[in-house]
Formats: C-alpha cells, structure tokens, sequence
C-alpha cells in the first residue's frame, strides 16, 4: 500500500507508541495528523511532517473535524493507525467496594468506542481516495494488548475493552473489504511508555524477568515498524498480530 504521498491519522501520537508511528510514517513520506488531547500535544514533540489536532476520540463531531482537517490537502487519506487509550485498574470487587461503573464505561468509551469511532469516519472518507493497485484505497491499524487474552487481576475494564478490539477486527475488515480498505490489529504486551517511565528499574527487570525472549521490554519504534508493516503489505488484512516476545501474562 502506498504510503508516501498519503495522508495518514494516528490516535494518541503525542507521545508512547503513536508518537513513535506518526514519526515512522512521516519519515515514510506520509503527512501525518495527530489526534490527541489539547494537554497531551502541548508537550508533544516537533517533528516534520507531523501536525497536532486537538480531539475527543469519543465524540463524533470532534472527530469529524479532524478526519476533514486530515484529508482537506492534495495527498489523499489512506492511513489511521488507533493508539489512543487509558488503562486505569481496579477490581470487581475490593476493600473499596464495587467497580465504579462509570470508570468502566469510561474506559470501554475511549478505548473501544473511540477505536471504533476514530475507524468509521475515517474509512468514509478513505473509500473516496482513488484506487490503488487490486482496487485498495487504505488500511487500518488498531491496538489491542495481550491482555485482550491473557487479562490480570485489576484489568476487567482494560481486558474488556481491548477484548472488543479483537473482536472488532475481523468484521471490520469484511465490512470494508468492498471499499478497498484492509484492517488489522496490534495486540502488545510490555512496552517502553510514558506510563512505564514513573516506576523503578527493579520493578521494570521484573516485568522484562517474564518475557520467554527476548527478555526485555517491547519499545515505541518496534511497534511503529510493525504497523507501518501491516500497512505496506497488501496481503494481510484482518489479522490481530501479538507483539510480546512469547509473554502469556500470569493473573498478577
């Protein structure tokens, strides 16, 4: 699939594995529109080829805008590449008590919802770039996690909305075959993000101590080398690819 040229959307690429695909895509030859939080981009880096659109990945409108910000140049919309997402944990049930509901659906409403939202609008706009080579017109990448499969104890609002992205794929690749569009999904396991950056080097030798091989820890630019894949190989369409190193998490 034609990159180079092409405009290209990637969710959540101010910083962690979106800031590390939207420069890979950039550097491809792509111009790249970030969709993130007004907070999140006011620290995001320069970088050529990338410009920053304050969105709500939720809310359709706020979406649309930045779907038509994206594809308003010459270079035709082909590209979205779904990173953003919260992960915040808690239990069924704990000394606290009961699962906050509205924590739950919040977590399912940006992961799952804004996935979703983010890869509709975005096609109807992609299924009107001109075709390519065997009718295809673009390509979508969405971020699952391992514990899509493999959810820990404290992650039933994460597993289960990560467990919708999985789900997601394979329909929505039947679903837009016929306009060209393939779809596939990144399940990581433990990645170098901001996220990860606030605990301590023991605490992180323990995590990498887990992983089969190579026994480290996932980084940014191995996940964006990975999605930029899927996008330029036109035969895989509808696959969900784990990114772990052999990891199969334990339930704590």
């Amino acid at each position: 699939m034609q990159v180079e040229g092409s405009a290209a959307i990637v969710t959540g690429g101010a910083s962690g594995l979106g800031a590390a695909t939207a420069a890979r895509l950039a550097a491809k030859g792509a111009r790249v529109f970030v969709l993130d939080l007004p907070q999140a981009i006011e620290s995001a880096p320069a970088v050529s080829g990338v410009d920053y659109v304050a969105t709500d990945v939720t809310d359709p409108e706020s979406v649309q805008a930045a779907v038509d910000a994206a594809s308003a140049g010459d270079a035709p919309l082909r590209v979205v590449v779904n990173c953003a997402g919260i992960g915040p944990s808690a239990r069924i049930l704990s000394k606290r008590g009961v699962h906050d509901l509205a924590l739950y659906a919040e977590v399912v409403q940006v992961n799952l919802i804004g996935t979703f939202n983010v890869m509709a609008l975005a096609a109807e706009r992609i299924a009107q770039a001109p075709e390519l080579e065997h009718g295809q017109r673009g390509a979508v990448v969405n971020t699952a996690s391992v514990a899509a499969y493999e959810g820990q104890i404290g992650q039933v609002a994460y597993s289960s909305s990560k467990g919708g992205i999985v789900g997601l794929n394979l329909p929505a690749a039947r679903d837009l075959a016929q306009y060209g569009i393939r779809v596939n999904t990144i399940a990581p396991g433990i990645v170098e993000t901001p996220m990860l950056a606030t605990v301590s080097e023991e605490f992180r030798a323990g995590l990498a101590a887990g992983i089969p091989f190579p026994k480290r820890l996932g980084r940014p630019e191995e996940y964006a080398d990975l999605a930029l894949f899927l996008v330029e190989h036109d035969y895989i369409n509808g696959e969900v690819v784990r990114m772990d190193g052999a990891l199969r998490m334990a339930p704590r």
